[in-house]
This record gives structure tokens, C-alpha cells and sequence, in this order.
């Protein structure tokens, strides 16, 4: 019996309390590397599948995307631009009795914050809807940033005085602030779902495509003021109270593109990207590729990618995981890289704007006149400065930033907007008395460097070079940085412009302009290359070593 009992003692009785904890650590070692190795296979399986569509044809979904995302720009600015001239508009219609030099014109610090009160809307719906994608996703996020820029922009054009407090500028003030957290909503999601759907060949243009789509907006607003100014002429020339209309209506068709892409934005898929990295939900992912790619049929990867069982430990992501990971200097400069530059850039961008009426005045477009004229000029005028800088500008990155990259075409930016900007602040009167023309093409060449350079790739570096589960929040942290950067601008400089005399101080503030150049120059050292990489090649280079 004991023999018996002895065959079946269990092996590991006999050995040493010592032999038996060797033999637990190799069966350990085992198990720990067998899951790592699944761990592995999973995210090579990942990769592959997700390779699909950095390397798939341009095609229609592509298309479709960025049309999409273009048509959310196109909104945004035409709404930014609109209440440049619906402004001017109001002044006519609520101050027509004023006597002297305030006759027919909205009060500077009305104006000013009837303006500014769109960036400082967007600064809350950049930092908001940034987190917000990366928290939820970027399907139940996108579209509702749109809802209330429509609601915004009807509401804002019904604006009126209430019985009791509210003037219609106070009125038109807070639907406009709201209608800022809107449009600061779309900047994030915009430029990340058009990222991550993107080809690893076309992203640069793709993402640039979107963001020019302002340039149309800008000129669109103009050419609709000028249409329905152009349909109220007789009404307009017998009573000027009838510029009533004329501002609540180019407002108010600024929410029709807005209604138009509205569908198209609710029912796009989620990106595979998310859908692998945050949900971990592998079959969803295929059908997103499905979906992007197309096809009836899945390929090779996908199939493994739905026969995928382990999943990689990704977690929606946390403030506490976000503060560990850009705790390292080497994440930290990126995201310190992209905020600064940005900012720099928004200061001069909307600071430069106050030379718009030396330059409309010099090319012929301002002066004096009925207030049909006047207004009409004003918007002919805008439209002219756009078509020779912003949009060329825009376009002519949106064709060369995949063979220059983004880099290169910030430092090109900088580089030349610094000697723009010395040049025009210390020599401002020099070129205006001597050359008219000349200051007009230095303007010109300035806002074309500001769009063929950091006006543009500021926005499209942060939505390509943070990985998948904090690439929003970095986005919306960046372009909020550059929104603030715009209301020290708009709220801040415009209070200078005038000190010691109409537009005396315009030189001294083209000067800081050009420091705020360097600044972004020098911080543009900071920002990685993305041109020609996957984004989840740019993910691990950040996450390296993490």
C-alpha cells in the first residue's frame, strides 16, 4: 500500500521548499510570457489592420470626410467674418440719431466686444470638446457642436432690445458667446476625425483642405452682404432703417451650409483608430475599417482583427494618465511646442487686422458715401484682400505640405513674417508716404505667409503628433492657447491702436507682432516633424520608453 501510495504522491511533494518556488517562478515566467506574446500578436494584428488605411487609395470616403469637416470651417468663418460687417451694418440702424463722429457707427468698446466675445466663447469649446472627443468619442461628440452653432446663429440674428436691461448688442453678445463654444468645439473634433481617417500620403493635405475652407467662409460672407445689400438697394437709399434686415439676414444664412452638413456629421462612423485604442472593441473596428476602405469582403488583417481575443490594457483616458505622461520633458515639449506657436501666431494673425482699413482705403474701398455705398465698397473691398492673400495662402499648403512637410513650412512662415513685420513696423510711415502700393503688397505677402505657414500646420501638427487617447485634449488645449492669444489681440491690442492719436500706436504694435515671430520661431524647434509617419508610429516614438 505504501508503494502504492507513494505512485501516486504528487511530484512536487518530494522536491525542497526552495525547488518548489524555483519551479512556481519558470511556470510564471511562462504564463507571463505567453500573455505578452498574445499581447504582442494582438498588436501587431492591430497594426496591420489599421495600416489598411494609412495606405488605401484616395477615394470618395476621403472625400466625404474632409467635405464634412470643410463645410464646419466654412461656417465658422463665415460666422467670425459676418459680424465684421454686420457690425458695421448696426451702426447704421441703431446709431443713426448720434451726432458728430459716432453718427452711423457702433461704439468702439461695443464693437470690440459684440467681436470678441465669439473667441472667448471658443477658448471653453476648445478645452471642453477636446477632453469631451477623447473621453466619449469622436461620433458622439461630433455634430453637437454644430447644433449649437446653428441655434446660435439663428438666435443671434432674431437678437433685439429687451423691455428692461438688455440692448440688442448685449443680446447679440451672449448668443454669440454660446455660438464661440461651438465653433472652439469644431476646431479638436474636426481636425482629428479628418487625422485619423486620413492616408499616411495625404494627411497633411486632407487636414490643410479642411482647415482652408475658412478662406471660402470669409469670402462668402462678404459676397452674400453684398448680395443682399444689392436686394434691399431701394429700401436701403428711401429709408436706412431698413439696414435692419440686411444684418439679420447675412447672419442668419450663415447657419445654412451649418443645416446641410448637419446629417452627414451625425452618421459618420466612428474612427477605427478610437474604436481599437479606447473601446478595445475589435469587430466594431473592422466594420469602421470596412466602412473607410470599403469592399464587400474582409481582407486578410481583418479577419484576424475579428478573430482577436486579447486585448492590449487601454483605458479610457484620465487626468492622472495625462499628467503622468506629459510629466517627461520629451511629451511635454511637443504639447509646450504646439500651444506656444500657436498662440504666437493668433496674436499677430488678428492684431495685423487692424491695418484693414488703411489698406481698403488705399486700394479705393472706403470713404465716404450713402451707407448703401459705404457698405457695399467695404465688402468688395474684403473680398479683394482675401482672393490676393488668405486664399492663395491656404491653398498653396494644401499642395506642397506633403513634400515639404509641416516643419518646414512653420519655420518658412516665421522666418519670413518676422522680417515682414520689422520691416512695416519701423518703416510704417517711410512706405506709406513714399509708397502707398508698396505697403498694400507688404500686407498682401503677410497674410499669405500667415496661411502658407503657421496659420495653417499650427492646426494640423497637434491633431497628427499626441497619441490616439489624448490626441484631442491636445488639440483643443493648443488651439484654446491660440484663442487666447487672439482676445489679447482683439480686447487687448485694439485698446492701444489709438494711444497718442487715430492709429499712432499701429507701428509699435506691428513691432511686438514681430517679436511674437520670433517666439514662434523659436518654439517651432519643439514640434516633431509628422510628415510621412502613421500616427501610431508618431504614438510610439511619444510613448517610447514610457
Amino acid at each position: 500500500m505504501s508503494s502504492s501510495g507513494n505512485s501516486l504522491q504528487d511530484p512536487l511533494s518530494s522536491h525542497q521548499p526552495g525547488e518548489y518556488a524555483a519551479h512556481s517562478k519558470i511556470e510564471h515566467f511562462k504564463d507571463t510570457h505567453t500573455s505578452e506574446a498574445a499581447t504582442n500578436d494582438a498588436l501587431v494584428i492591430r497594426r496591420r489592420a489599421l495600416s489598411e488605411i494609412d495606405n488605401a487609395k484616395f477615394g470618395w470616403f476621403h472625400i466625404k470626410a474632409c467635405l464634412v469637416a470643410g463645410i464646419g470651417f466654412f461656417t465658422d468663418s463665415y460666422d467670425i467674418f459676418a459680424i465684421n460687417l454686420c457690425s458695421l451694418i448696426m451702426g447704421y440702424v441703431y446709431y443713426a440719431n448720434a451726432e458728430g463722429d459716432a453718427k452711423n457707427t457702433t461704439p468702439t468698446n461695443i464693437d470690440m466686444w459684440v467681436k470678441g466675445s465669439t473667441q472667448l466663447g471658443c477658448i471653453i469649446g476648445q478645452f471642453a470638446f477636446g477632453y469631451l472627443s477623447d473621453r466619449l468619442g469622436r461620433k458622439r461628440i461630433y455634430g453637437v457642436e454644430l447644433i449649437i452653432i446653428i441655434v446660435c446663429t439663428l438666435g443671434g440674428s432674431f437678437a433685439g432690445n429687451t423691455a428692461r436691461g438688455l440692448s440688442v448688442y448685449w443680446v447679440l453678445f451672449i448668443w454669440r458667446f454660446i455660438l464661440g463654444i461651438g465653433i472652439g468645439g469644431d476646431y479638436p473634433v474636426s481636425a482629428i476625425i479628418t487625422s485619423e481617417f486620413a492616408t499616411t500620403k495625404n494627411r497633411g493635405a486632407m487636414i490643410a483642405a479642411v482647415f482652408a475652407m475658412q478662406g471660402f467662409g470669409i469670402v462668402a460672407a462678404a459676397i452674400v452682404s453684398i448680395v443682399v445689400l444689392a436686394a434691399f438697394k431701394g429700401a436701403v437709399d428711401g429709408d436706412q432703417q431698413n439696414l435692419d434686415y440686411v444684418w439679420r439676414i447675412v447672419m442668419g444664412l450663415g447657419a445654412v451650409p451649418g443645416i446641410i452638413a448637419l446629417y452627414f456629421r451625425l452618421t459618420i462612423p466612428e474612427t477605427p483608430r478610437y474604436t481599437l485604442d479606447i473601446e478595445q472593441d475589435v469587430h466594431k473596428a473592422a466594420d469602421d475599417i470596412k466602412n473607410t476602405i470599403g469592399g464587400t469582403k474582409d481582407t486578410e488583417d481583418r479577419t484576424l482583427l475579428r478573430s482577436s481575443t486579447t486585448q492590449p490594457e487601454v483605458q479610457k483616458p484620465t487626468w492622472t494618465e495625462f499628467y503622468h505622461h506629459f510629466k517627461k520633458w520629451k511629451n511635454f515639449r511637443v504639447l509646450m511646442g504646439t500651444s506656444v506657436t500657436w498662440f504666437a501666431l493668433d496674436v499677430a494673425f488678428y492684431g495685423i487686422n487692424l491695418n484693414s482699413s488703411i489698406i481698403l482705403q488705399a486700394i479705393g474701398f472706403s470713404g465716404k458715401g450713402t451707407p448703401y455705398h459705404e457698405l457695399l465698397k467695404t465688402s468688395a473691398g474684403n473680398i479683394i484682400l482675401n482672393l490676393l492673400g488668405t486664399l492663395p495662402g491656404y491653398w498653396v499648403t494644401v499642395f506642397t505640405i506633403d513634400r515639404l512637410g509641416r516643419r518646414t513650412i512653420q519655420f518658412i512662415g516665421f522666418v519670413v513674417l518676422l522680417i515682414l513685420f520689422c520691416i512695416l513696423g519701423f518703416a510704417y510711415h517711410q512706405i506709406l508716404d513714399r509708397s502707398v502700393a508698396g505697403f498694400v503688397v507688404l500686407f498682401t505677402l503677410a497674410q499669405f505667409f500667415q496661411n502658407f505657414g503657421p496659420n495653417t500646420t499650427t492646426f494640423i501638427i497637434p491633431a497628427e503628433a499626441f497619441p490616439t487617447r489624448f490626441r484631442s485634449t491636445c488639440h483643443g488645449i493648443s488651439a484654446a492657447c491660440g484663442k487666447i492669444g487672439a482676445v489679447i489681440a482683439q480686447l487687448g491690442f485694439f485698446q492701444l491702436k489709438n494711444r497718442g492719436g487715430k492709429n499712432a500706436f499701429i507701428p509699435h504694435l506691428i513691432q511686438i507682432f514681430a517679436l511674437f515671430m520670433l517666439v514662434g520661431l523659436v518654439f517651432t524647434w519643439f514640434v516633431p516633424e509628422t510628415k510621412g509617419k502613421s500616427l501610431e508610429e508618431l504614438s510610439e516614438e511619444s510613448e517610447r520608453d514610457d
